[in-house]
């Protein structure tokens, strides 16, 4: 089991079950594209608990994403291929749900990655290698962005540095990642939007997917 630091209550199934609402259009076909799978100290979130939330929705999902959140990092090897493992965890998800035992939904049928982009122009072995690992299932990589001067707002087990997204390094890993075709997700506060906006104009061949935005 994964022991992270994350700033998270455990997730208590009774409080959550004392309350249901159906679904507004339950025929509408849907992809959620945006959702994580662990087994950690606060609780356990795999391909069966993911099976059921979908069946239990009322809502016609029929695809997922799955996003980085440092699940399954490689225990050896170069830092820079820990994340490499991640992939591989969701990929072996994603043929779970393929085989039909999970329902329909085809779970994890994108992957978005977590290679650190500071590895500038280092990264391509480490994307190359993803895209190798995951089925053809790899979209981009999300790498933790999400500071505030104030150490009281806090929302990731992972605190990076002030201003990465505008470091020369991070910019040069985002220019592979738009070589190979693959899109970046930042999660950041609205006090970063001005530093994704820059990153954005300085990479316009970049896909850019802001998310955790509040």
């Amino acid at each position: 089991m994964e022991i992270v630091n994350a700033p998270h209550l455990p997730v208590r199934e009774a409080w959550l079950a004392r309350h249901h609402e159906e679904a507004l259009m339950p025929e509408l076909p849907v992809v959620d594209a945006h959702h994580h799978l662990w087994d950690r100290q606060s609780g356990r979130y795999l391909a069966p608990e993911l099976s059921q939330d979908i069946e239990q929705s009322g809502h016609r999902i029929l695809s997922t994403v799955y996003v980085q959140c440092r699940s399954m990092l490689r225990r050896h090897g170069p830092e820079a291929f820990r994340p490499v493992g991640e992939v591989e965890f969701a990929g072996g998800c994603a043929a779970m749900f393929e085989s039909g035992h999970y329902g329909e939904a085809a779970g994890c049928e994108a992957i978005v990655g977590g290679a650190s982009l500071l590895a500038g122009d280092d990264l391509l072995p480490v994307v190359e290698l993803m895209l190798a690992r995951s089925g053809g299932r790899l979209r981009g990589m999300r790498n933790p962005l999400a500071w505030h001067p104030d150490p009281r707002v806090s929302s990731s087990p992972v605190t990076p540095p002030a201003g990465l997204a505008a470091s020369d390094a991070f910019r040069r890993g985002a220019a592979c990642l738009a070589r190979n075709g693959l899109s970046l997700d930042v999660w950041v506060y609205h006090t970063q939007l001005d530093e994704i906006a820059g990153l954005a104009r300085a990479q316009p061949d970049l896909l850019v997917i802001v998310d955790h935005c509040g």
